[in-house]
């Protein structure tokens, strides 16, 4: 029986073992379940060998999942596409109650044949260094938030309220130190606490000093440096941004990318009627949370301040030019949609749509 000269190769990846089901080409195509094999590296590239010496061509995929991009570059490396899907747009069926390893497979393998599944996008190794390194950082912030809602719940159970309206500043601390509590269980308790926020605190003032070293050296340090120029924006958000949006080229048009990051409206319409909720919050939540907290700036008139100054000096004439424009125009919309009553929120949101038209004209 002659082999087909095409075949897709779906991979249904986990920690130990990876189930593998291979799809001929055309709609009638025969689909076999291969098996599953060892997930290392050597037993995977025995396993492509042997499919690929059989066909003229192959294509391969598997879900994104927390087993990486290493299945990808080893594959790509010995010559052959593949594809590493958004696991939340792969099309289910709502009535489908089963899933099992050879299950996902075979799905992956037809729907990779059908040219239905959206290919996420894989970063280089640099990338995925500063993105990992970005993420600490922003995990070493959430750690010292539920360390600091720790001491304030404690101390609310306790009747203890700060006199000042700024907390965690040098007064506060102070203000902590000088407690006394007539158990020493309460006291130990307290102090245990502290100490775990000036620790966590530490460690972010760390990752940062060290994605500051990196940056010099980072092949997207002129994309940083580009956006630190547009207002609200500074190191972290740009450095966020350039990893998690990664190749910007990939967008044709602003609308793409606001649809990336989950800011257009939601809808559901039928016949005559046009109903649109709020954002759809789908796509790339940490961009999409940073854009929304850098909006808030924008309901200040335009300026520039003296640590903004010494970044748009370093930027080119085109970015300075589209920087102000920027600025002056979206707080312009702020006082706009905010005169016409609309939610601090909704106008929010409003101005980081448009943020992210000049994310694309700055870059």
């Amino acid at each position: 029986m002659e082999q087909p000269t095409e075949v897709f190769v779906g991979i249904d990846v986990s920690k130990a073992r990876n189930a593998i089901a291979v799809a001929s080409g055309g709609r009638n195509g025969e689909v076999r379940y291969v098996g599953e094999v060892d997930s290392s590296v050597d037993s995977m590239r025995r396993l492509i060998k042997r499919i690929t010496a059989k066909h003229a061509q192959a294509h391969f995929c598997y879900e994104a999942g927390p087993t990486g991009y290493g299945l990808h570059r080893l594959i790509v490396s010995m010559g052959f596409p593949c594809s590493v899907v958004a696991p939340s747009l792969i099309p289910r069926k709502p009535g489908d109650r089963v899933k099992t390893n050879r299950r996902d497979a075979v799905a992956l393998a037809k729907l990779l044949r059908a040219g239905e599944l959206t290919a996420a996008w894989v970063p280089d190794q640099s990338r995925e260094a500063m993105r990992d390194l970005v993420r600490a950082r922003a995990a070493a912030v959430e750690t010292v938030c539920v360390h600091r809602q720790q001491v304030s719940a404690f101390m609310l159970r306790h009747g203890r309220i700060f006199p000042r309206k700024i907390p965690w500043g040098a007064r506060h601390l102070r203000w902590l130190q000088e407690q006394k509590f007539d158990h020493p269980a309460h006291q130990i308790a307290l102090q245990e606490m502290v100490e775990a926020v000036r620790i966590s605190k530490e460690r972010v003032e760390r990752l940062e000093a060290a994605i500051k070293e990196f940056i010099s050296e980072w092949s997207l340090a002129p994309v940083v440096q580009a956006l630190q120029t547009l207002r609200g924006i500074d190191l972290i958000v740009a450095v966020t941004c350039a990893t998690e949006l990664g190749d910007l080229s990939r967008f044709d048009n602003p609308r793409q990318l606001m649809g990336y990051l989950g800011l257009t409206p939601s809808e559901r319409s039928t016949g005559d009627t046009v109903r649109r909720g709020g954002i759809t919050k789908a796509g790339n939540g940490r961009v999409r949370h940073l854009l929304i907290e850098s909006a808030w700036t924008y309901r200040h008139p335009p300026r520039i301040g003296k640590v903004k100054l010494y970044k748009i000096e370093a930027a080119s004439p085109r970015v300075r030019e589209i920087a102000w424009k920027a600025q002056t125009r979206l707080t312009t919309r702020y006082r706009a949609l905010s005169a016409r009553g609309k939610k601090t929120t909704v106008v929010c949101a409003a101005i980081a749509c448009n943020v992210t038209a000049a994310i694309l004209s700055a870059t």
